[in-house]
């Protein structure tokens, strides 16, 4: 009888165990998180690698020959239009003036004379006409050694910033010698390479003459705080590469960007009824893009699809998938192709909410 009792009691033991255990693993169970793409208009940027130019870069050189004499900026100082930048020793050309103006002088006298001369009729109008052929040309020689003079000093033509010098002070400067640089860098001209099919693309989408606007990201992977307008495209395409080359105009008040930087243009591109799924639900299978769509009976089947567009925590999708469609959100590392699974359905709104409150946080 206590053998019986106890194996009872053994029985209950194990039944209990049992069924205990049962239920533990009915609540490990996991119910997954399943959405649905969503479809809707959105922008997309394409990015271009670009060259940042100042819209007026010039190259001071020397127009005379002679020794610098003086150098009144410093490499990277901002100057004004009309500022003195550099003197040439003047001295050659100083003389050759005084040279000139002296001999209009004498000119002018001469002429003066025969002009008395053959208003009396002592000497012929020929003798005048040459007196003064001769003080023309005096005074057109002086203003060619006044321009002489002038160029030994060099000017800045406009506001803007100067850059190294190539030259010391003291150095004997040969004419046409390559002294410095200045930028003016209040606006600066992007220039970025777009492909043929993209270019298309853009001509169609532009269905009116207002100027496209467009993103800098700097070097740093910061935005630039001003809006570009694409005001210009090249004629012709590059055989070569199958590139035609855009022009986009920023304002630079800051002076933030200097010539010869580089960086990224990023073109809107509008999207009607795009299907967007969050990036997490995606998976890597050699170079392919992959997601688990539900089908009617629970069960996963993995499925390609084709990415048009990346963007912060979502994927815009080329093909492979409808708004109707369902797809696993999370948990792809615990399932299988083939596999059944218990879900719960979130609306994708209410995922790319979370999705963006993590990125916030």
């Amino acid at each position: 009888m206590e053998k019986r009792s106890f194996l009872i009691f053994l029985i209950s033991i194990f039944f209990i165990t049992s069924c205990k255990e049962h239920h533990e693993q009915k609540q490990e169970e996991v119910a997954f998180v399943v959405t649905s793409p969503i479809q809707k208009d959105t922008v997309i940027y394409r990015e271009y690698v670009c060259q940042i130019q100042s819209h007026q870069h010039i190259e001071l050189r020397a127009l005379e020959k002679g020794y610098l004499q003086n150098i009144y900026v410093n490499e990277g100082q901002f100057v004004k239009k009309g500022q003195l930048m550099f003197r040439i020793m003047p001295l050659i050309y100083q003389a050759e003036t005084e040279k000139s103006e002296a001999e209009v002088n004498f000119a002018k006298i001469e002429y003066q004379n025969t002009k008395k001369l053959a208003d009396s009729n002592i000497v012929s109008k020929n003798e005048l006409a040459l007196a003064k052929a001769k003080l023309d040309k005096a005074q057109a020689e002086l203003s060619l050694a006044k321009a002489h003079l002038s160029f030994t000093e060099i000017r800045a033509p406009f506001d803007g910033i100067m850059d190294r010098f190539q030259v010391r002070l003291g150095s004997l400067i040969d004419e046409g010698e390559l002294l410095s640089t200045l930028a003016d860098n209040s606006k600066m001209w992007v220039y970025f390479n777009v492909p043929e099919s993209e270019y298309l693309d853009y001509i169609t989408r532009k269905k009116s003459d207002n100027n496209t606007e467009v993103k800098l990201q700097m070097a740093n992977h910061q935005i630039f705080d001003q809006k570009g307008i694409v005001e210009t495209i090249e004629a012709d395409f590059n055989n070569e590469t199958g590139n035609i080359a855009f022009r986009a105009t920023f304002s630079n008040p800051k002076r933030i960007l200097r010539h010869g930087e580089t960086g990224n243009i990023l073109m809107p591109v509008p999207l009607k009824k795009a299907i967007i799924i969050p990036q997490k639900s995606t998976f890597d299978v050699l170079d392919k893009k992959f997601v688990y769509v539900v089908d009617s009976n629970n069960v996963l089947r993995a499925r390609q699809i084709t990415i048009a567009q990346e963007m912060p925590h979502v994927y815009v999708v080329a093909s492979g998938l409808s708004q109707n469609d369902k797809i696993l959100a999370e948990g792809l590392g615990k399932v299988k192709n083939n596999e059944r699974i218990k879900y719960a359905f979130v609306p994708f709104d209410k995922e790319l909410l979370d999705l963006n409150n993590l990125h916030a946080e």
